[in-house]
Order: structure tokens, then sequence, then C-alpha cells
């Protein structure tokens, strides 16, 4: 059996997992069920309130086979993907290690010049984005 972090295996798997968030999930689905989608979302709070689980469910709903939705299905493979995180559409980094301006253009900068393949949306999930450094800062506002 691999090993797996706790945060990661009981992490938030539908909307209604999330504990404490009810106001930003009531939000979320009203956009994708109202077709009122931002283009772009940034979740802040202490650490440990769910911001990169409710990251990674909205990616959920807007590239369910079936979406936008705003709720999302377990048994639909482009959800386990997500899960799984290995999506093609979904691309997710962590800034804390990967912070410079190269890591940016590969990751970000280069993918984003391309329409999504399979879903509608491309989502892109920065995790800790506040380590990035002032040139990759630079990089994703010219994006």
């Amino acid at each position: 059996m691999a090993h797996q972090s706790l945060y990661r295996k009981y992490r938030s798997q539908t909307f209604d997992d999330l504990i404490g968030q009810d106001h930003v999930v009531r939000t979320l689905q009203n956009a994708i069920a109202s077709g009122r989608i931002g283009h772009a979302y940034l979740f802040t709070g202490p650490r440990g309130t769910g911001k990169t689980s409710t990251a990674r469910l909205l990616a959920k709903a807007l590239c369910a086979t079936d979406g936008p939705t705003p709720t999302p299905s377990d048994d639909d493979p482009v959800c386990q993907a997500i899960a799984e995180g290995n999506f093609v559409d979904v691309v997710e980094m962590d800034a804390a290690s990967e912070s410079g301006v190269d890591d940016i253009r590969e990751q970000i900068v280069e993918v984003a010049e391309y329409r999504p393949m399979i879903a509608r949306y491309k989502v892109f999930i920065i995790d800790e984005v506040h380590d990035l450094s002032t040139k990759a800062f630079d990089a994703i506002l010219k994006t």
C-alpha cells in the first residue's frame, strides 16, 4: 500500500464535505448555477481552513464531464482524475517549493497559452502563492 498523507487521504471530496465553509460553498455553487463564473478566485485564510480543498472542488465543478455543475459527482472519471491529481486541464503547483520565475513560466505561462484538452475550463491552482518571487508574480500578471 502506497504512503498517503492524512490531509490528502481525508481531504474533502465534495462541497458537502467542507466543514465551516457554507458561505463559500453557497457563493461558488450559485456562481456556477447562474453561469457567472469568475476568471480567477483567491482563497485566503488561516492554515487548515480548506483553501486548497475548495480550489480542487471548484476545479471538479468546472471541469466535470457534465460541467460546469454545482454538484460534481465522485463517479465522474474527470472528477476522479482531479482528485488523484492527474487531470490534464487542472494544473496544481506548490509555490512554497517552486517559487522561481522559471517554475512559473514552465508550469503556468507556457501551459496557459493552450486551450483545455478535455474540459471546458483550464484551472490553475497555485498553493502558497505568497511564497512566489517578485519576478514570478510579474510573469503571472503578464499571462
